[in-house]
């Protein structure tokens, strides 16, 4: 298994490999880890690996709060993840690659970047100004009837999609979407509107097929209370909400 050290970004979110996902930046430790970033050559990849919070909050407290309101904030890398943060976060995450990194005038930064691969947490170090994860790379193995499930995802979701974006609203065509069951697997794990625990055992299915299989019974749930709801608008397949860190 190929293991790397890379800086870690948690979130109150799963990515997923092909979403894209814009960030704003603007807590120091998140501001020092794009700083980091940008030393390295622009023709080489600025990857992070995000992962989704199990416990803990996504940004930390600046004042004091309920209960008491005289403890002072925590600070540091960790802060608002515990003594033991590795504890407060999915094992399971991905990699994202940096396509660009714009700082403003405030210090903060506009990121825009893509997942890439999976990863699993095996530590994280926070004796920097930022979280550093050891992490060990997920190979995507395709698994049994992966393509005749691919096949059966695809029109479960675009009975789904129809139903979710309403009569008035684009459709996904057949041109539009993918014959790689895996990319089919992560592009419907991104685009259904489901839970983070849900969305998160997608991401760490041992295989396509696993994925897809899940997938298929959660579309058909999903598609049958919708058929009793009003409208919702579109979801965008392909890029997530912008997280404020």
């Amino acid at each position: 298994m190929t293991t790397a050290r890379l800086p870690l970004f948690p979130l109150n979110a799963v990515l997923f490999p092909g979403l894209v996902l814009p960030l704003n930046v603007f807590e120091e430790r998140y501001r020092a880890m794009m700083r980091e970033l940008l030393t390295i050559d622009d023709s080489e990849p600025r990857r992070f690996a995000v992962v989704a919070i199990r416990d803990g909050r996504e940004v930390a407290p600046t004042a004091p709060g309920m209960p008491d309101q005289t403890a002072l904030p925590e600070k540091g890398p960790a802060a608002g993840f515990g003594s033991d943060p590795i504890q407060a976060f999915h094992r399971v995450g991905c990699v994202a690659d940096a396509a660009s990194i714009r700082e403003r005038a405030d210090g903060s930064f506009e990121v825009m970047a893509t997942g890439t691969t999976r990863v699993r947490l095996l530590s994280v170090d926070a004796s920097g100004p930022f979280l550093v994860a050891e992490t060990e790379e997920i190979p995507e193995e395709q698994g049994e009837e992966a393509g005749t499930l691919s096949e059966g995802v695809l029109r479960a979701f675009r009975s789904y999609q129809k139903r979710l974006a309403g009569a008035r609203e684009r459709s996904l065509t057949a041109s539009d979407l993918p014959d790689d069951p895996s990319v089919v697997s992560y592009l419907v794990a991104a685009a259904a509107v489901l839970d983070t625990p849900s969305k998160q055992r997608l991401l760490q299915a041992p295989d396509t097929a696993t994925r897809l299989r899940e997938e298929l019974t959660l579309l058909r749930a999903e598609t049958a209370v919708l058929r009793h709801l009003p409208s919702l608008p579109v979801v965008d397949l392909t890029q997530g909400p912008t997280y404020p860190n």
